[in-house]
């Protein structure tokens, strides 16, 4: 038997063990965390991430993972639908984004005999009752969750107030005066907006009750003893600002609150996990952590801390650059995935949609997640063939599309937080086309030397974006 043959019939076997198994499945996506922040991914980093730390050790880091956007509700729409963000016209204010009728990644896990909740942050959002009383429309609750709990979006968008499935827990009657923190830039720090609050709301609060809500959904799975697996979407607000540590933390770190606050969400994670682990859950479940988008870190903030929270990645979040999108993704899954494991395989968030439908066993209606692609194999340790190109919008004019070694940039400067002067971004080259094999850091623009690999990239995009 040849060795492709062998290795064919040991991934056969190995789908054919999952989709009977059905693994409950937890997934735990932070908000703004960078690549450089995980100690994990970045040995030079200023924060401890212990438990995440540990998670790598357990199962296989992905080095070269990448939200579907650099930008919070972008990112999560391409992460439960499958489908590139820049094919739906977003508007998730008194809207909810996804439509009726697009499968989920729940949805299909959910009609696969899996019981599915959510915990934490939307932003997707909802067909809001302007007196926060009656139904919250479109949400989780309608979009393949069978339970939700958590808030409509970041904890400084106002207004702030609980959601238990499709109801508000409490309506936002109180006020809540901006806030913002000296020493800091006008969306960093102890930053949030002025807005209604519910009297049972606190922001401090948040992110542990969070964690509370999560135990919780994972004892009373164990409790009632069903024959269905888990799937947990547990979507943490931080350190998306404001970044609010906990008493214990505060002073835990040598990068201020941002890195106090940081430590402390890695600290909630590792209470997740050690329920897992009480519960008797954690053999057969397949853990996902990654981060939304890059992190809001300037130049300033890595010269003062001596932390770097891009990993060296040019950037931070809303950019084309690799920060704002190229996230620490690692899977722990200890019945079947060898742990310590490094793989530098592309992959996108949507690609989560057509892996687990593989090892489920679920098949996936045409039309729906059409820009999924299974990286199943990857977690056996097997080859596959380089993942089909990569497409995203940054900012209000820029797409990117990456393939291979290769990214290109369709204008000059980040397309997003990044600011460049705007005598000097008018010199720059209209595109940006960069090897991230020899140039990672995305320093040298290899456009004018390169046009055939400009116009063949450049016909790849226009090919991915005309796509129904």
């Amino acid at each position: 038997m040849t060795a492709f043959k062998q290795l064919t019939l040991s991934l056969l076997c190995f789908s054919s063990a999952l989709a009977a198994d059905k693994p409950n499945i937890v997934i735990i996506l932070t908000d703004d965390m960078g690549y450089g922040d995980p100690t994990c991914f970045n040995p030079d980093s200023k924060i401890p991430t212990p438990h995440i730390d540990k998670l790598a050790a357990d199962g296989i880091k992905f080095t070269d993972a990448h939200a579907p956007g650099a930008l919070c509700h972008v990112s999560r729409y391409g992460l439960l639908t499958g489908r590139y963000p820049f094919r739906k016209r977003i508007v998730w204010k008194n809207n909810a984004v996804i439509d009726k009728d697009r499968l989920t990644l729940p949805g299909m896990l959910q009609k696969n005999g899996y019981h599915t909740a959510m915990v934490g942050k939307w932003h997707l959002g909802f067909f809001e009752d302007k007196k926060f009383e009656g139904t919250l429309s479109g949400g989780p609750a309608d979009r393949g969750f069978d339970t939700f709990f958590g808030i409509r979006a970041s904890t400084d968008i106002p207004p702030y107030f609980y959601i238990r499935d499709d109801k508000a827990v409490m309506p936002p009657s109180l006020k809540i005066e901006a806030n913002n923190t000296k020493g800091w830039s006008p969306i960093q720090g102890k930053f949030w907006r002025a807005g209604g609050i519910s009297p049972d709301l606190k922001l401090e609060e948040v992110t542990p009750r969070f964690t509370t809500e999560a135990i919780s959904v994972i004892e009373k799975h164990v409790a009632k003893k069903e024959d269905k697996p888990l799937m947990l979407y547990l979507a943490y607000p931080g350190p998306h600002t404001p970044w609010l540590p906990t008493r214990e933390f505060v002073g835990s770190t040598k990068v201020d609150l941002y890195g106090d606050f940081t430590h402390m969400i890695d600290a909630e994670i590792g209470k997740v996990l050690g329920a897992l682990d009480k519960t008797g859950m954690a053999k057969d479940t397949i853990v996902v952590f990654t981060a939304d988008n890059g992190p809001v870190w300037y130049d300033v903030d890595t010269k003062k801390f001596s932390h770097d929270s891009s990993g060296g990645l040019r950037g931070m979040k809303a950019d084309a650059w690799e920060a704002g999108h190229r996230m620490p993704f690692i899977m722990r899954w200890p019945a079947a995935i060898k742990r310590g494991q490094t793989a530098d395989r592309t992959i996108c968030f949507t690609d989560l949609f057509r892996t687990f439908a593989d090892l489920t066993g679920a098949e996936i209606p045409k039309g729906q997640a059409p820009d999924s692609v299974s990286f199943l194999p990857t977690l056996k340790g097997g080859k596959i063939n380089p993942r089909k190109p990569i497409v995203m919008g940054a900012g209000q004019n820029h797409f990117l599309v990456r393939s291979g070694d290769w990214k290109l940039i369709t204008g000059p400067g980040s397309g997003g937080f990044s600011k460049i002067d705007k005598k000097v971004l008018k010199t720059l080259p209209k595109v940006q086309l960069y090897n991230l094999k020899d140039d990672l850091g995305e320093t040298n623009n290899l456009a004018v030397k390169h046009p055939e690999k400009v116009k063949e990239l450049q016909g790849l995009l226009e090919s991915i974006r005309n796509e129904k």
